[in-house]
């Protein structure tokens, strides 16, 4: 991918899942540093969302530069890897009802002012439409705080899905 940018065919690199260990093992050999990392919720180890908010890999990505997208951070409900936990948050609802908003729009608009982009998925419009809209309000700081208060819960426990093996525990550790 480094010969890819140094020959002009491409214009960054981006790494997909990689934690904060994973990280620095490859900005201690690259010659390019990635400019983006893309935590996914159908990832075995990584994803982001206001209830698993990966602050401390998000504050590793700032330091290093490298930009954070959450892809399909509303939970992927109605696929096999992904649940309704998000949209179903209590603390989220009770948000998005004061605001007139959707709890899919309080979830986005919290990652977009962490600093992170996102890629939400829909195949209906109306969402669509409201996954745009965004842009014009804000949480306030009382709101912001109820979430960072939200217990930590990672859709998928990588070790207790597939055995508790040395590398996978280390996994779940780091998250």
């Amino acid at each position: 991918m480094e010969e890819c940018k140094n020959l002009g065919l491409t214009k960054g690199i981006g790494v997909s899942n990689f934690t904060c260990k994973n990280l620095e093992e490859l900005l201690s050999i690259a010659k390019i540093p990635p400019a983006v990392n893309q935590v996914s919720k159908m990832a075995i180890a990584v994803e982001l969302n206001p209830l698993w908010r990966q602050k401390k890999l998000r504050e590793f990505c700032k330091e290093k530069g490298i930009h954070v997208t959450a892809y399909s951070p509303l939970g992927a409900f109605n696929t096999s890897w992904g649940d309704n936990r998000i949209l179903e948050c209590d603390v989220l609802e009770e948000i998005a009802k004061a605001k007139g908003k959707s709890t899919a729009q309080i979830s986005l608009r919290w990652l977009y002012e962490q600093g992170v982009s996102m890629v939400a998925k829909s195949f209906n419009k109306e969402r669509m439409k409201q996954n745009l809209e965004i842009f014009d309000w804000s949480l306030t700081q009382e709101e912001s705080n109820k979430i960072s208060q939200l217990p930590q819960t990672k859709g998928l426990n990588v070790a207790s899905a597939f055995g508790p093996h040395d590398w996978l525990l280390d996994l779940d550790a780091e998250n």
